[in-house]
């Protein structure tokens, strides 16, 4: 970026039958990025050819090869690497840019050089259609200051990216957060600012949707603690450890203890004692004690994903796309 100028600024958006969402999430960044690359996977809905009309540049990933939302973002950076932009604005195109959120993140990233990433707050667009939609509005919510990871839509800047190699096209999920991860160790460091950012449209309201995403979020733990467990920041082996402890270990400890006496079961008790004290913790009132239950409830889904992953790694084969819309 040269001295006094402003920064050059380009997006990637990425999208997959999103409809009506992406046509409001290509509107929302009209006139605030030089250029507008929409990356389609295999829509049928005819999206690419909306996006064309909205005037983005469209990539269509060749389907012949296993599709991830990190394949689909490395080939619209493709795009932009070594085209003179200084930042790129991701997003989903199930989400909607806030108006003033590239002007907030752009001087933020000007004014710290060794920041790689900016992310704000996401918000879910219709938190009350359903209790998944109200959980995933609450997971969001994360505090403001240098973070760890952020999330699908973000600010970052292109040299970083760039030597970093973009995000690893093999993660079905959890893709972000291991790109960050490579990030800080390289010296960069990840912010969430105190600003509004995206509203996103989760659209879940079937148990088996929020099932599904779990069930992903485990398969993801498994995944990155696999790659980047051993080093200092043990990345995701705690979340991993979790989900097997209370979504696969104390199931089977009940059950087969219950061979030998049926009081065994009282083990599972400790589910129902672990989310009134979650609960508790977070004050009570309905969203804490929705969170609390379906927090617990989640690792039966998570401890699947784990089970998923490491059979799959001892069969040599990787898992295929767990999408939940």
């Amino acid at each position: 970026m040269r001295d006094g100028a402003a920064p050059v600024i380009d997006a990637v958006v990425i999208g997959r039958n999103e409809g009506a969402r992406l046509t409001a999430c290509l509107a929302s960044l009209e006139g605030q990025v030089r250029r507008l690359v929409y990356v389609d996977s295999g829509s049928t809905d005819g999206s690419a050819e909306a996006a064309r009309l909205a005037g983005a540049e469209v990539v269509d990933l060749d389907m012949s090869r296993p599709f991830t939302a990190a394949r689909a973002r490395n080939a619209g950076l493709a795009r932009l690497f070594g085209a003179g932009a200084d930042f790129v604005q991701l997003i989903d195109g199930d989400c909607v840019l806030d108006r003033g959120w590239i002007g907030t993140a752009a001087a933020f990233l000007s004014g710290h050089p060794r920041a790689a990433a900016a992310c704000g707050r996401r918000r879910e667009s219709n938190p009350e259609a359903s209790v998944f939609n109200r959980l995933c509005d609450r997971e969001w919510d994360t505090p403001p200051g240098e973070t760890t990871a952020c999330g699908g839509d973000a600010l970052m800047r292109l040299d970083a990216l760039s030597q970093a190699g973009g995000f690893d096209e093999r993660l079905i999920a959890g893709e972000e957060p291991e790109l960050c991860l490579r990030l800080r160790r390289a010296g960069w460091s990840v912010w969430r600012l105190d600003a509004e950012m995206t509203f996103h449209d989760a659209d879940i309201h079937r148990l088996g949707q929020w099932w599904q995403r779990s069930r992903r979020a485990g398969h993801a733990f498994a995944e990155g603690a696999a790659m980047h467990g051993n080093g200092p920041e043990r990345h995701w082996v705690r979340e991993t450890r979790r989900a097997l402890i209370w979504g696969a270990g104390l199931p089977l400890a009940a059950l087969a203890g219950a061979a030998v006496s049926p009081w065994a079961l009282s083990l599972l008790l400790a589910w129902p004692a672990q989310v009134v004290r979650l609960a508790l913790r977070e004050g009570g009132g309905r969203g804490g004690w929705e969170w609390a239950a379906f927090t617990v409830l989640g690792k039966l889904p998570e401890a699947q994903g784990v089970l998923c992953y490491r059979l799959g790694r001892m069969r040599g084969r990787r898992a295929g796309l767990m999408e939940y819309k």
